[in-house]
């Protein structure tokens, strides 16, 4: 889905909630107003729910933003505010909830014209706030790799590449947007939030006050529990990510990796070092001239044919051994059912590991997977770079007779939102994944017919 046909059907929703407004429930103060509060709340529900099904999504997100404001922070002069933002990093999951179900409210509130005056505030604030945020996260593409966003006499020309946050977040895994699309998407909201700041008695008001009350309080109460039922309890009801069951991953990282090979070269960029003036010239002419633009003078870049499938993180899909080698290859060759424990951060250290996380190990996954060895399984763990000395210790911690491999932690936390989970795979195709504490025993999953009993 693109934003384009999103917006198209939320502008309908809006119509509808409108006309029932206006016609049913003779609510209406002004028609141009009640379609933006319908407009803006339905937007606002939608983009809750979205960021709802996947919370550790959203706070993921946070703590790249998070890591990105120490660094800026740090050299920009503020050193004194850069400790600030670890600490604020380990609440990512608590203030991913409070953003959500504070969005949900917030759109409700919109729909049914509770408390125009604090609607208005809070929509104002939050709607600044985070067209802050995506002009930040747009703007750091003009900032050069090794610069500050705030030397300013450093920016050079707009580059993807130089964003250290690549999208903001704001439809969670369910679309993606460009740093720029997000930016203009909350600076077009910011006219709705001024109408509502500056005329909040044009606003309309359905239902009495204690049923208006009512109904905001009840969904943020079912918000806040379906929020930590998608993360604290079981998994996502819904997976927008690559590494969704029944994906064959070995297929898909194939047809990426031909598509970026038969990407084509289509010409040259070159950048005036001086002036900034920039020539776009096709190879041919390119290799004509190409003695006229030195390197000392000018920056040269290729610019290239788009792949026609697009990378996902499946691209990235790489962990190695304890010699450095790449297993991936092999992993999704194996005819056989892997059970994959994925654990993108092993909390703790060695000597002191935390008790209750060691427990998740002990008590939910590792009496599945030593059945599963016993029935012939391969057995395997994925976690972030540890050291050899970490990864043995901890292995003898929990009772781990498998190996342990080193992946990056982005992508371990795309493949499964459990710290630690549990993903089935055969031959390259994701068959199943857990939570670790919603994880049946070996028994149950092979009397699901999940497994072939004779599987190999």
């Amino acid at each position: 889905m693109t934003l384009t046909t999103l917006l198209l059907y939320i502008g309908i929703a809006a119509l509808s909630l409108t006309a029932l407004t206006h016609v049913f429930l003779r609510a209406t103060r002004s028609l141009p107003v009640s379609l933006l509060q319908n407009f803006a709340g339905a937007l606002f529900i939608f983009s809750g729910y979205v960021k709802a099904i996947d919370p550790l999504g959203t706070a993921y997100k946070m703590e790249q933003y998070f890591a990105e404001f120490e660094a800026t922070a740090a050299g920009a002069g503020a050193g004194f505010l850069a400790p600030v933002f670890p600490t604020l990093s380990e609440y990512s999951a608590g203030f991913s909830v409070t953003m959500i179900v504070l969005e949900i409210m917030l759109g409700l509130m919109l729909v049914v014209g509770a408390k125009p005056k604090l609607t208005s505030w809070l929509f104002f604030t939050i709607v600044a706030f985070f067209t802050v945020l995506t002009g930040y996260t747009y703007l750091t593409g003009y900032v050069p790799a090794g610069e500050n966003f705030f030397t300013f006499a450093s920016w050079g020309e707009y580059a993807e590449s130089n964003m250290k946050v690549t999208d903001c977040g704001c439809f969670g895994d369910f679309l993606k947007l460009e740093p720029r699309t997000s930016f203009l998407k909350d600076v077009a909201l910011l006219l709705p939030a001024l109408v509502f700041l500056f005329a909040p008695r044009r606003m309309h008001q359905v239902f009495s006050p204690g049923m208006r009350s009512a109904l905001v309080l009840g969904t943020g109460a079912l918000a806040v529990f379906y929020c930590l039922s998608n993360f604290v309890w079981d998994l996502p009801g819904q997976d927008f990510r690559p590494f969704k069951v029944g994906t064959d991953v070995a297929a898909v990282k194939q047809a990426e990796e031909d598509a970026t090979a038969n990407v084509q070269v289509l010409g040259y960029m070159a950048t005036n070092k001086a002036d900034g003036q920039v020539l776009k010239m096709s190879t041919e002419d390119f290799l004509k001239v190409y003695k006229d633009y030195p390197e000392t003078e000018w920056n040269l870049e290729q610019y290239k044919s788009e792949p026609t499938i697009l990378p996902t993180k499946i691209s990235d899909f790489e962990v190695t051994d304890m010699e450095g080698h790449n297993v991936v290859p092999e992993l999704l060759a194996n005819p056989g059912y892997t059970f994959i424990i994925v654990a993108y951060k092993l909390k703790g250290e060695p000597g002191a590991w935390d008790t209750d996380y060691l427990a998740d190990w002990r008590d939910d996954i590792q009496p599945v997977v030593e059945q599963a060895r016993s029935a012939g399984h391969n057995v395997v763990a994925m976690t972030k770079l540890n050291s050899d000395a970490a990864l043995e210790d901890f292995s003898k911690a929990v009772g781990a007779d498998y190996p342990f491999y080193r992946g990056d932690d982005i992508l371990l936390k795309t493949i499964i939102r459990s710290n630690p989970g549990v993903v089935l795979m055969k031959q390259g195709v994701i068959v199943n994944k857990w939570h670790h504490s919603k994880l049946p025993s070996f028994t149950d999953i092979a009397s699901r017919d999940i497994l072939a009993s004779s599987s190999k």
